[in-house]
């Protein structure tokens, strides 16, 4: 059983409060009493209701989800404390009350039949209150807990529809140029075929989850570019830059392929030599830097908007796992091509 005693600690100056508030009430229509006696019978009467129902409810096991014991179990919470709140806060405040000298020494003396309903009908009329408080408060937090939830299993559920939508896109490229390759080289097929195997295997493992280290994001992405190299030959170079402090900062899964894959097919295949590729991570303050940097054709008539497929995707997926705290900036680079520069936090 978790009890969390700061909201304990909270609910138990709420209900001070409260009981002073009832207290100055009933002095207001009594003011020939000391004002001592309504606050002792209040403090006691609602603090030891507070007792049995407060912490009294963490000990239904129906209470575990919403923190409030559910069905008849949670009105006879609220019955039972109140009555045990009544009969043992006067006890306790007639004793406290005749050590003291404060007048009376019981709110219900003898023959006072009105003293003792009004007793009776403040401490149900206050408990009942309290009750339904504090239990809106735990409605309240338990409905705002699983809206979150909602919200994250709708979010992984968006960002799977996405990677399934990226991976045919891939595999069909990928199977286009190995269809190619077969009638012109089979020995470099075969081998293109052995690395899609490889490639696949890995793509299957890191689709269990949305994210990964960014170790694995970098191996998957060069077993991507081993298999374009074979296909470009000579046309086609890289390099990928991975300091070995930011091998297990976790990443979304599928987030700088489809970046490679738009530098190959509008850049680099464009481009009657070819070119190269260099990936890069790097830390700024707290954000993890990814930048993808082609020497391809460059924008052609493209007002700056990345093409391709995936990109859309990729910039899609960064903002549904990150929002605002991600950005995706693509444009031309200085020395001719691209590049395109991911920000994330570091620690997400």
């Amino acid at each position: 059983m978790n009890i969390d005693w700061i909201s304990k600690l909270r609910h138990l100056l709420q209900v001070m409060a409260f009981c002073l508030v009832v207290a100055t009430l009933q002095y207001a229509f009594r003011p020939d009493r000391s004002y001592a006696t309504p606050v002792v019978y209040s403090m006691f009467i609602g603090l030891i209701t507070w007792l049995c129902i407060d912490l009294g409810r963490d000990l239904f096991p129906s209470s575990a989800e919403t923190g409030w014991p559910k069905g008849i179990a949670g009105v006879a919470l609220v019955v039972g404390g109140i009555v045990v709140g009544w009969f043992f806060g006067n006890l306790v405040a007639n004793q406290v009350c005749l050590y003291y000298g404060f007048y009376p020494p019981s709110p219900a003396p003898p023959g006072d039949g009105n003293e003792f309903r009004n007793s009776v009908l403040i401490t149900v009329v206050a408990g009942v209150v309290c009750s339904y408080y504090f239990y809106s408060i735990n409605r309240s937090s338990y409905l705002e807990r699983k809206m979150g939830e909602a919200r994250r299993q709708a979010d992984d559920a968006r960002l799977k529809v996405l990677e399934t939508q990226l991976e045919p896109h891939m595999l069909f490229n990928t199977l286009a140029n190995l269809r190619a390759l077969i009638s012109v080289d089979p020995e470099r097929a075969q081998t293109m075929l052995d690395h899609m195997i490889a490639y696949l295997r890995a793509t299957l493992s890191a689709s269990r989850s949305t994210t990964h280290p960014l170790q694995a994001e970098f191996d998957r992405l060069h077993d991507y570019l081993v298999l374009m190299s074979i296909r470009m030959g000579q046309r086609l170079a890289f390099t990928l830059t991975l300091p070995p402090e930011l091998a297990q900062l976790p990443v979304p899964a599928l987030m700088l392929q489809p970046i490679v894959e738009n530098s190959i097919k509008h850049g680099l295949e464009p481009k009657l030599e070819g070119g190269r590729i260099d990936v890069s991570a790097r830390r700024e303050g707290g954000e993890l830097v990814l930048e993808v940097r082609d020497t391809g054709v460059g924008l052609q008539d493209n007002n700056g908007a990345p093409k391709g497929y995936g990109m859309s995707h990729v910039r899609e997926r960064l903002g549904t796992m990150h929002g605002a705290r991600a950005t995706m900036d693509f444009a031309a680079a200085p020395e001719g091509g691209t590049r395109t520069i991911i920000r994330i936090p570091a620690g997400a």
